[in-house]
């Protein structure tokens, strides 16, 4: 009896026991339960709908680039794209073969698009191809039911309305690289284009926009059942540049196949009213992705199409300097208006001779007859009493030698050499001869089409230093923020001296409306019209010796790369100037019968437009720009033999 109630006593003890290790063990698992669904039941509750929300990024519109009319010049258009789902394809390179009877697929896609589909789960579609053409899109669409899997989708892609004129202002957008990924998710998204140059790139960040995003459903495969929620984003801005497109079409079509450049400033405000830089190049093609044998075609053409001359084209700019060489030769009283140089045809610095572009010379020379006949050995003179510091200080005042912070990436400073500049870069002393053809504007001096359109300016506005502007209005999305680009400072007085300006303004009037003027040929001959400037020729080889004594060959008998670089810098109305360009034809010739005909076209369309008032010319159309139709005059025959000339 004793044994059965200790057998008893232990088995309750140990029901006692296990009951209790029970309990322990119940209260365990109902704390962690109501730890895990009370306490933590916000986390795990975002850790589900993590796994079964999807937050999907979505790109903004990118903004538009418009003239200053308002006028479209950069657009998004629809890209129409054929995806090809594998797991609905069945036999996907079946499909593919099928979807190349209607549109072309290179094998290079159809590989990457099998290989593509190896590396991603079935259900992902994968792109063919972009950019469609509807013909090709409604192709497709008749035959969806013999395509299996495959079907048409609708995104963006930047479109550029007139690429021949606009290339080298506007710039291009193109795939993100590696190095421009800066952590901001939207530069992740396949197909995401940045800006890579010009505006596209200046104003990449305003025009890029913020993006949107989507809230989808998916299963445990990651498939999307369907679209939960939608927050668009905050479109690019709209930028609205100083550029006048129908200006801008018209002089790129009178620059025609020259490797050339033109810029056309308000001299009053710096707006820059044209741009234009030919031979041109396609922005849409970087795109939608050039092909390598596109990208070494561009590279290798000679008249350097990618090369935006306005702003990086480095030039000698021959007799047009002599602008700022007249300038400096007053202000520091080494010349007097009516002082008289003689030219022979030549001037002699020890023994060496320095020829004018004029052979048997100009005879006496005053200041008002060395601008507008543009003889080189008044100017050799005046360069020699000058010295090339001083040159080089005026000509800094006038906007040559610097950059100008102009609303485009690769903006140039040239060269204003001094005698400390040579001495440190190349260690050799400044030479007498040197400070001769500097006087010139030949030597190591070298300047942008567009610092010569702000001499100009500079010059004819009573010596303000006006400064070029490309950005007019900035838009944020399509809301009513708008950033104006204007100056709400007058600009600042250069310090020349207003009788000085006044006298060289006048012998640049003469050289295009006087008789015996280097460009009277190209002279407007409409009333009110009328144009002033400086013509400039300048050679791109050493002249012998031989060759001077033999006589020169005309430049037409020369081949394209040894012939001289025409240049012609001039502003209109002469009466009240309001505006400034400037052109350089390479290999073109003589200044006075190339660039200067350019310019008088150019500035007589450009006063033709202003006077007409700025509404009413958004949508008038020119076709072109023709000597014959603009101006009566006939063309002029003079080419400069040598030197710097006119």
């Amino acid at each position: 009896m004793l044994r059965d109630a200790e057998r008893q006593k232990l088995f309750t003890r140990r029901m006692a026991l296990l009951a209790g290790g029970k309990l322990a063990l119940f209260s365990l698992l109902a704390g962690r339960m109501y730890y895990l669904q009370v306490l933590e039941s916000d986390r795990y509750k975002t850790l589900a709908d993590e796994n079964r929300i999807n937050l999907r990024l979505l790109p903004p519109p990118r903004g538009r680039i418009v003239d200053r009319y308002g006028a479209p010049l950069a657009v998004n258009e629809r890209n129409f794209r054929v995806l090809v789902t594998p797991e609905q394809a069945g036999d996907l390179e079946a499909t593919l073969h099928a979807i190349g009877k209607i549109v072309p697929v290179s094998e290079e896609t159809s590989r990457r698009i099998l290989r593509e589909a190896r590396r991603r789960r079935s259900f992902v579609p994968l792109t063919v191809r972009e950019n469609l053409e509807w013909e090709d899109v409604a192709r497709i669409e008749v035959n969806a039911p013999d395509l299996p899997g495959v079907m048409i989708d609708v995104g963006q892609t930047r479109r550029y309305l007139y690429p021949a004129e606009t290339a080298h202002v506007l710039g291009y957008v193109a795939a993100v690289s590696e190095r421009e990924l800066t952590g901001d998710p939207l530069l992740e998204l396949p197909g995401f284009r940045v800006g890579k140059s010009g505006v596209e790139k200046i104003h990449d960040l305003a025009l890029r926009g913020t993006g949107g995003s989507s809230q989808v459903e998916v299963n445990a495969f990651g498939r999307v059942i369907r679209e939960l929620a939608r927050k668009e984003g905050q479109p690019g801005g709209e930028v609205r540049l100083t550029i006048d497109l129908e200006l801008q079409k018209s002089v790129a079509k009178r620059l025609g196949d020259e490797s050339a450049s033109a810029v056309v400033l308000d001299v009053h405000t710096g707006e820059v009213l044209t741009l234009v830089s030919t031979p041109a190049y396609d922005p849409n093609a970087f795109n939608r992705g050039l092909s390598g044998e596109e990208w070494r075609n561009l590279n290798r053409d000679s008249l350097a199409p990618l090369v935006n001359k306005a702003i990086t084209g480095l030039y000698a700019p021959g007799s047009t300097f002599k602008i700022a060489v007249a300038l400096a030769a007053l202000e520091r009283g080494v010349v007097t208006p009516g002082q008289r140089v003689h030219c022979p045809g030549f001037l002699e610095l020890g023994d060496a001779r320095f020829h004018c572009w004029r052979k048997r010379g100009h005879g006496w020379v005053d200041l008002h007859t060395g601008i507008s006949r543009s003889c080189d050995v008044y100017f050799y003179e005046l360069a020699r009493r000058l010295g090339v510091d001083r040159i080089s200080q005026m000509a800094n005042r006038l906007g040559l030698g610097v950059t100008h912070d102009l609303d485009l990436p690769g903006e140039r400073a040239g060269l204003m050499p001094t005698r400390k500049w040579k001495l440190e870069a190349t260690g050799v002393p400044w030479q007498g001869g040197e400070t001769l053809i500097a006087g010139v504007g030949q030597g190591y001096i070298l300047s942008t089409p567009l610092q010569l359109a702000i001499m100009t300016a500079r010059l004819v506005n009573g010596g303000l230093a006006v400064t070029p502007r490309l950005t007019r209005e900035l838009r944020v999305g399509f809301s009513e923020e708008i950033e104006r680009r204007e100056s709400t400072e007058p600009f600042k007085s250069l310090g020349l001296n207003p009788l000085h300006v006044e006298l060289v303004r006048a012998a640049t009037d003469a050289v295009v409306n006087e008789p015996g003027g280097t460009a009277y040929a190209a002279r407007i001959a409409k009333r009110g019209f009328e144009m002033g400037g400086k013509t400039g020729t300048t050679q791109v080889r050493r002249i012998s010796k031989a060759e001077r004594e033999q006589g020169l060959k005309k430049s037409h008998e020369l081949p394209w790369i040894e012939r001289d670089h025409a240049l012609f810098v001039g502003y209109a109305p002469v009466a009240a100037p309001r505006y400034a360009a400037a052109v350089v034809v390479e290999h073109g010739g003589g200044g006075g019968a190339v660039a200067a005909p350019i310019v008088r076209d150019i500035l007589l369309l450009t006063q033709e437009r202003g006077r007409r008032g700025d509404g009413v010319l958004r949508t008038a159309g020119r076709a072109g720009l023709t000597p014959s139709a603009l101006n009566d005059a006939p063309l002029p025959g003079r080419t400069a033999p040598s030197g710097t000339g006119g």
